[in-house]
């Protein structure tokens, strides 16, 4: 299986063309169709009563002629007036609401998506740009995804209604008004693709900044170190400047089809008053139709905004809808629902690799070139090897946060492809190399593996973990935060909370890549003997490269470029295998006291 990211995340918005914009636009805006129906409706209204108010002011003008009474006529122009307002503000706030629940709708998806990505598409995007496309890009839908649709609709009805009364009223009259407006369209036509252009570029940039400020704060302490803040600053500066231009320039092209629209409108008027006070002046038409025609024009104005807008609301949308549609490309894993943790009762479990190669990903070299070994139920097994070995990716594989591209991992003799993910991932306790711990309380870092442990397993594995007097020492204890990244704590104590996180958990398969690598000796000593205790009722895989943890083991496994070279206990490997005899003299960092 590739591991490659897809050609669409990759090469931009050309490759994702096969899935248009305004269909992808359509699926959101489906789910909402009864609140956009009545959002139309009520936009249809108020247009109506817009459409209805020089037809009486016609009436009022032949009226006030004749010397007749005009209360009726002007109540009824108060009625159209305050009505129009009113339907208006109810269809506008509609529309808003919908608009929101559209972007809530997305943000929803878009994350139970991305949450579940394949590692490999994680690594090969910048997580900035992929919050920038949960954050900025679903924005944009909310005025897309409804007003675009509402507004093209009524827009185009409206538009087609004061043209019918228009031709009604005087043909001739309507065909100087049509040649202006078609003149304005060619105008508008020209201008468009340059919104689309201008909006990507944006979009992109805004993703770029965001990724720029990902990889600052995800470093900070080595940004401010190596005294690097300026060139940061710069990165991310760029970056705004990028959005700015792009930004200023869409918003020029805006301005020009808006204005375009308003001026045609506006040159229509003029024509229409020329033309149609020398018609009045012959007595083609009484001077009631020419005011009521000469309304009509203005009335125009908004329709052809509203299809202006929405013409250009949707060439900004589609740059974030396609970003999105992007990210909803990338691949996933298999989707199963989470179980509840195996927990102690079940069996140690058995592991064996047969045959097993890979690569990260086509273009690299292979990590792993026929990997095979077998680890029995129960026990500890240390994993030993120069750097690169293929040591942390033996981890990666039992854990599936990749697949082999030949051979099989097994779990308990079953390929882990042929797992359910969770209850796979459920029997498995793991600490990372870099033992990372996320924002929020040490009880929620804790906790975060076996959320339904109670209180006395905590306690116990606090105790086991050698955090007790740590957890004494903070101002709230277990409540205390962490901060971002645990960057509160040591790096020891990181180390600790990330062993605690996993003995809580209780697994039958516990992976430890470099697990006290940060440990002082004493702590180390106490932990040693917390993972041998872990090791009669667990299976255990340790990454270490400290002697001291190494033999302590009950079998060790030698690897070297990708290859299993040796395996065996540390007296046998010493006597048997110069790789292994040279780690041991020169590269392990302590010696068994």
């Amino acid at each position: 299986m590739s591991r490659a990211v897809p050609a669409a995340y990759s090469a931009g918005l050309d490759s994702v063309g096969r899935v248009p914009a305004w269909r992808v636009m359509l699926g959101y805006a489906r789910r909402h169709w009864l609140a956009l129906v009545c959002g139309g409706v009520l936009s249809l209204a108020t247009a109506g009563t817009g459409l209805a108010l020089p037809l009486v002011v016609r009436e009022l003008i032949g009226e006030l002629g004749a010397d007749r009474t005009v209360a009726g006529l002007l109540g009824l122009m108060i009625v159209l007036v305050v009505a129009n307002a009113a339907i208006g503000a109810v269809g506008s706030y509609v529309l808003e609401r919908t608009g929101e629940s559209v972007v809530l709708e997305a943000r929803r998806g878009l994350v139970a998506r991305l949450i579940r990505l394949r590692l490999s598409a994680v690594e090969s995007a910048e997580p900035g740009d992929l919050m920038s496309r949960v954050t900025a890009d679903t924005t944009l839908l909310r005025a897309v995804a409804t007003q675009t649709v509402v507004s093209s609709i009524t827009g185009t009805l409206t538009f087609v209604a004061t043209i019918v009364l228009m031709f009604l009223m005087d043909p001739v009259l309507l065909g100087v008004t049509m040649a202006v407006l078609v003149v304005a369209g060619v105008v508008i036509g020209v201008v468009v693709p340059r919104i689309n252009q201008a909006s990507t570029r944006a979009q992109e940039s805004v993703g770029v900044m965001g990724a720029a400020l990902e990889r600052m704060f995800g470093a900070f302490r080595t940004v401010k170190a190596s005294g690097a803040e300026h060139r940061e600053r710069q990165r991310v500066d760029d970056a705004a400047a990028e959005a700015w231009r792009a930004g200023v320039q869409a918003a020029a092209w805006n301005s020009v089809a808006g204005n375009t629209a308003g001026l045609a409108v506006q040159a229509s008027f003029v024509a229409v008053l020329a033309a149609g006070g020398a018609r009045a002046a012959s007595g083609a038409i009484d001077v009631g139709t020419l005011v009521a025609f000469l309304l009509y024009v203005f009335y125009l104005m908004p329709p052809v905004q509203e299809l202006v807008g929405a013409v250009t609301r949707y060439q900004v949308g589609a740059a974030a809808i396609a970003r999105i549609h992007e990210a909803e490309m990338l691949p996933v894993e298999p989707h199963c629902e989470p179980v509840s943790l195996l927990g102690s009762g079940a069996q140690p479990a058995m592991v064996a690799f047969e045959q097993v190669r890979f690569r990260y990903r086509p273009e690299l070299p292979l990590v792993h070139h026929g990997v095979t070994f077998t680890i029995s139920p129960a026990g500890m097994t240390a994993f030993v090897g120069p750097s690169g070995a293929g040591k942390t990716t033996v981890f990666s594989l039992i854990e599936r946060f990749y697949e082999p591209d030949s051979g099989a991992v097994l779990v308990d003799r079953t390929d882990v492809r042929d797992w359910p993910l969770a209850d796979l991932r459920a029997a498995i306790g793991y600490v990372e190399q870099d033992a990372p711990v996320l924002s929020g309380t040490l009880r929620e870092n804790l906790l975060f593996s076996a959320p339904q442990a109670g209180d006395d397993a905590l306690t116990r594995v606090v105790a086991t973990a050698r955090l007790d007097a740590m957890v004494a020492a903070l101002p709230d204890g277990l409540d205390t935060a962490v901060g971002h990244r645990g960057m509160k704590l040591s790096g020891g104590e990181r180390q600790r909370v990330a062993i605690a996180r996993a003995l809580l958990r209780r697994p039958r398969l516990l992976l430890l890549d470099e697990a006290t690598s940060q440990l002082d000796a004493v702590n180390e000593a106490a932990l040693r003997d917390t993972i041998a205790d872990a090791a009669t009722t667990t299976t255990v895989l340790v990454v270490a490269h400290r002697l001291s943890t190494v033999t302590m083991a009950d079998r060790i496994v030698v690897m070297d470029a990708g290859r299993v070279v040796a395996a065996g206990t540390h007296e046998e490997l010493i006597a048997g295998n110069p790789l292994y005899a040279e780690l041991a003299a020169t590269q392990f960092l302590t010696t068994v006291s």
